[in-house]
């Protein structure tokens, strides 16, 4: 079936295309200039050449098409090459990949209006090919190129694009084998006008440090910043005055990270540290960051998170080895999640809740307690091990009105199921615990109104925590219980536990339960 936007196109299409009728005025073609590179920006790359050939007019309005887009043209090679034969495909691609796009750009080499917006495409070029096009890019002061290839071998960094005046946004990414940057001081003699830079599979063993680059300085109008797969990189510093977005992805030999912007708004870290150093260094300052993503990340043994007083929303999880549990480590966790303690908006990833139980058995204790959280959201195996986590993130999160709870599946799947009758005539040691933080609780439960739990089963640590947060919440609202519906169960067991939830005792009379 033909999709609404694909309808749009072809009648589009048609309508330039339509010989107009003896007598009849071309409406089309006398619009102005802007308003034609608007409406043909709808259509494909492909599109806009053969609308070329139907006049002066319209061959003049492809010359001075300012948002070259071959990102539906030019294909990238997927696989790497592991033998001959894919050499030999990956040859075949070379040869096609910069052919129609040069055929374009050289049709613009004598026009003096030709000026480029926009460039960009997916491509498997030979870095001769790749080199050509960018210069010839930066020739037509191309402000956003955008370059997604792949090479037959390693290539060097282009360096017309550092010098470049017009360039505004420049994103690379090799999908393989990657590129090498020129050595910093290079680097740091251009980006003038750059407001956001995006670099993937960069090679960097020979210059394993990047310390004095991503300055002020260097970068005096970069807003967002955008770093993955940096291969070799261990010292990074990032201090960029206007810097605004910071992303930095798989860097995962990364030792040493400073990041200190006074303007930063948003930064996402997944998958970096070494996971085997000892001495791993993480600085955060950043008084106005809004927003921190902090994902598969190996724990720093050292960590100083400072100075987030405008934080809105924190996710964190952390990459764990076993023999990674040092006290050191631990300890460094509850020194990142304290600088986090301005956050209105707090979720874990598993493992979290078992690093801050077992940093409890060692003593560690929050440094600030969460006292703008609003909201929190916990990924775990929910085991008995890690309830002293849970208790002191709820002790340490006085004002929290919505507490969210994912239970991993597979981690529960061998945990105690709950007895009603064996539990009465004895109570077990989860009530037992949950009782003895009643007191030390008392602020978190009188402001928790919105409890929801996922993949929620019949378990002595689920029932216990529900018949705790009912008994005390005196606000509560409203409490639902997901069950996991990949998870077998005794369907009329299951309806004889709800019943029994149901009778639990409530301190508010407005606490609604609901199953999903």
């Amino acid at each position: 079936m033909e999709t609404r936007s694909a309808k749009r196109k072809k009648l589009l299409l048609n309508a330039i295309s339509e010989k107009t009728p003896q007598g009849h005025e071309d409406r089309i073609s006398d619009l102005p200039d802007a308003v034609l590179h608007h409406i043909l920006f709808l259509l494909p790359i492909r599109s806009i050449a053969q609308a070329s050939i139907l006049s002066k007019r319209w061959r003049q309005i492809w010359y001075t098409f300012p948002d070259l887009d071959f990102t539906s043209v030019g294909a990238v090679a997927d696989a790497p090459v592991k033998n001959a034969t894919d050499s030999k495909k990956l040859h075949s691609l070379l040869a096609k990949g910069a052919e129609f796009i040069s055929q374009v750009l050289a049709l613009r080499d004598h026009n003096k209006y030709s000026d480029l917006r926009v460039l960009r495409f997916r491509a498997c070029l030979s870095f001769s090919s790749l080199n050509g096009l960018i210069r010839r890019a930066i020739r037509f002061n191309v402000q956003e190129l955008d370059i997604e290839v792949t090479t037959n071998d390693f290539f060097n960094f282009p360096r017309s694009v550092v010098l470049s005046q017009s360039l505004r946004i420049f994103r690379l990414k090799s999908q393989y084998p990657g590129f090498r940057l020129p050595p910093v001081t290079i680097l740091k003699g251009g980006f003038g006008s750059l407001l956001s830079l995006s670099l993937s599979r960069v090679i960097l063993y020979d210059q394993p440090s990047l310390l004095n680059l991503f300055s002020g300085s260097s970068f005096p109008m970069l807003k967002k910043l955008s770093l993955e797969i940096f291969i070799g990189l261990k010292h990074l510093s990032v201090s960029c005055r206007g810097l605004e977005d910071l992303t930095l992805e798989n860097c995962f030999q990364l030792e040493d990270l400073e990041i200190c912007s006074p303007k930063l708004e948003n930064l996402r870290i997944v998958g970096c540290f070494d996971a085997y150093s000892s001495s791993s260094l993480l600085k955060i300052d950043g008084p106005r960051i809004k927003m921190i993503f902090w994902s598969h990340n190996s724990i720093p043994a050292n960590c100083s998170v400072e100075n987030l007083i405008s934080l809105h929303e924190a996710f964190v999880g952390f990459f764990v080895l076993h023999e990674d549990m040092s006290a050191a480590k631990l300890r460094s966790v509850s020194n990142f999640l304290s600088g986090l303690s301005h956050s209105q908006s707090l979720t874990l990833e598993s493992p979290c809740i078992e690093i801050l139980s077992k940093n409890y058995h060692f003593g560690g204790v929050f440094q600030y307690p969460f006292s703008r959280l609003i909201s929190m959201e916990l990924q775990t195996g929910f085991n008995t091990h890690n309830l002293p986590g849970l208790a002191g993130l709820f002790r340490n999160s006085p004002k929290v009105h919505t507490l969210i709870m994912k239970i991993d599946e597979v981690q529960n799947a061998e945990r105690r199921k709950w007895n009603r009758d064996l539990w009465e005539s004895s109570s077990s040691g989860e009530e037992r615990f949950w009782e003895s933080q009643s007191q030390a609780m008392n602020s978190f439960l009188h402001h928790l109104k919105v409890v929801k739990i996922h993949g929620f089963s019949e378990c002595e640590n689920d029932i216990s925590l529900v018949k705790f947060l009912l008994k005390h919440g005196k606000v509560l609202q409203e409490m639902f219980l997901s069950s996991s519906l990949s998870k077998p169960g005794n369907s009329l067991e299951r309806e004889k536990i709800k019943s029994q939830i149901m009778g639990f005792s409530r301190a508010s009379s407005n606490a609604k339960i609901w199953f999903q």
